[in-house]
């Protein structure tokens, strides 16, 4: 099988391919008879079938299937005769001069040989850009720090306690925090709207959970009061009927009840998982969780900072068909997100050219990396992703199971390999490049959500 390499321009190639007729042949007639032996037809036992009306049956379909394979078989040898690093699927077209066998040129009797009828395909395809990774020593890179002590235990204590509060029905006027239970009517000059209304309706004063006006009516009322307020409702609001508008609400107020947050005891511990009830054993069980999280954290800042870094170590150029793949791959993430929230997404279309700008950096970024990770042997140790996986074992009841659970699975596996892979990069420019120690606050890390 022979082949010709062209460059079509930037990281295009095409590569032109002839395939033996008489190979094609051969192993068309052999399929056919293997299918004779097995093949049912009316009027004729199995094996019985003659070959003939086997091949008007099934030839076309034969055939196009061992040309199928003859053709991605000769783009493998073609690929690997001129070492290329393909990117992308190839485009293969039938068509094209089949490369002419040395000697051929101007010669007469070749040109009325066989091999004039011998099948001529093309492939089309990009390869793999050539990385130079330029010397990252001037590179600046942020190296996030944090630290937890008490006050930060404290703050975690305080919000554990809190997320158990329990209510108590009091007889006073309500406050911020207290828990409202009431039935409300909202109108619109005079005329009630969809969804403005409800009876038995639980909120908490205070927590943002109502528009500004609604929680501002019912701040100070008592229970078994009737109280009625305006509501403005915002310009951006999602309901294009009430947005910009003021309604009327009259709400009567059922219950009050005040908050009763858990003492920080035996009984508490227990309740958390700790069974002997020790305080102090349960504190320290906070803060080393806590610990872990804020570790996660500084360590997804800085690795955040060393991939933009790293992103602009090489000017390369991007193959189309690995952004095209990226931006199919987030748009159909996008489309799975809006499944799982109940959304329709034929309604709601998702283009993959949306993605397109994001795709492009991910490739770059991709490709840098892994040139990187193969010039500095930075690929993930056998004890490296041990210790990964204890470490998510940590946070589990039972940390050899989970440790048993990523072994036994290669894609879980992967992932952790992924990650290692990474954090051996960021430690890698941390070592050669400009590092700016940065030091966050406790609520600085917690507010970012990334």
């Amino acid at each position: 099988m022979a082949s010709q390499l062209e460059t079509l321009g930037g990281l295009e190639r095409r590569l032109t391919l002839s395939i033996s007729p008489q190979e094609i042949e051969s192993k068309v007639q052999e399929r056919l008879r293997s299918l004779s032996r097995s093949v049912r037809m009316p009027g004729f036992r199995p094996g019985k079938v003659p070959l003939k009306m086997v091949a008007q049956s099934y030839g076309p379909q034969v055939q196009a299937e061992i040309l199928g394979d003859a053709v991605n078989e000769a783009f493998r040898s073609a690929v690997d005769e001129h070492k290329l690093r393909v990117a992308g699927q190839p485009r293969i077209e039938a068509g094209g001069a089949p490369p002419a066998p040395e000697g051929a040129v101007g010669d007469p009797a070749t040109e009325a040989s066989p091999a004039a009828a011998t099948p001529g395909f093309t492939a089309t395809f990009e390869v793999y850009p050539e990385v130079k990774v330029n010397d990252p020593a001037e590179v600046v890179v942020a190296r996030f720090t944090s630290d937890v002590g008490d006050a930060e235990l404290d703050r975690t204590l305080d919000m554990l306690r809190k997320q158990r509060t329990t209510y108590d029905v009091i007889e006073r006027s309500a406050a911020n925090g207290d828990r409202l239970t009431i039935d409300f009517l909202g109108k619109l000059d005079d005329v009630a709207f969809e969804g403005g209304s409800a009876n038995d309706f639980a909120f908490v004063l205070g927590e943002g959970r109502m528009l500004p006006d609604f929680e501002k009516g019912l701040l100070g009322a008592n229970p078994g009061q009737v109280v009625t307020f305006p509501v403005a409702f915002p310009e951006d609001y999602g309901n294009a009927t009430l947005a910009g508008k003021t309604a009327s609400f009259e709400a009567t107020v059922k219950k009050v009840e005040a908050p009763q947050l858990p003492e920080l005891d035996a009984e508490f511990a227990r309740q958390m998982g700790v069974a002997d009830g020790d305080v102090e054993k349960f504190k320290a069980d906070v803060k080393a969780n806590l610990e872990r999280e804020v570790a996660q954290r500084v360590r997804a800042r800085t690795k955040a900072s060393a991939m933009e870094a790293i992103g602009g170590l090489a000017e390369i150029e991007i193959p189309k068909a690995l952004v095209s793949q990226e931006s199919e791959q987030l748009a159909e993430r996008m489309r799975g997100d809006l499944r799982a929230r109940g959304l329709d997404v034929d309604k709601m279309p998702v283009p993959t050219d949306a993605f397109t700008e994001q795709a492009e950096k991910r490739v770059r970024l991709g490709l840098i990396v892994g040139e990187i990770v193969r010039e500095h042997q930075l690929q993930a140790k056998p004890d490296q992703m041990r210790k990964q996986i204890e470490e998510f074992a940590k946070t589990y009841e039972n940390p050899g199971e989970v440790i048993r659970w990523y072994y036994s699975d290669r894609e879980r596996l992967a992932e952790v390999e992924a990650m290692v892979v990474e954090q051996n990069v960021v430690d890698w420019l941390l070592s050669k490049g400009k590092v700016e120690d940065r030091p966050l606050t406790f609520e600085e890390l917690m507010a970012d959500n990334g």
